[in-house]
């Protein structure tokens, strides 16, 4: 099995939202990154949300 290749994300969250994101990722023994991943991909397998994975376009150039 290979590994998925990852991408950085960066975004502004409330101090609120910081400290329960380290309660609940502390808690699980799971890192931020995981438990946010757990929590997107649940919350979208409840309500049948789909996202359909799309490969980075190459450069015109790479394909000459």
């Amino acid at each position: 099995m290979t590994a998925e290749k990852t991408i950085a994300i960066s975004f502004r969250v409330s101090p609120r939202f910081k400290l329960l994101l380290e309660t609940v990722a502390a808690r699980d023994r799971r890192s931020q990154t995981n438990m946010l991943e757990t929590l997107l991909f649940d919350y979208c397998e409840k309500r049948g949300i789909v996202a359909e994975a799309t490969e980075p376009k190459k450069n015109e150039a790479e394909t000459k």
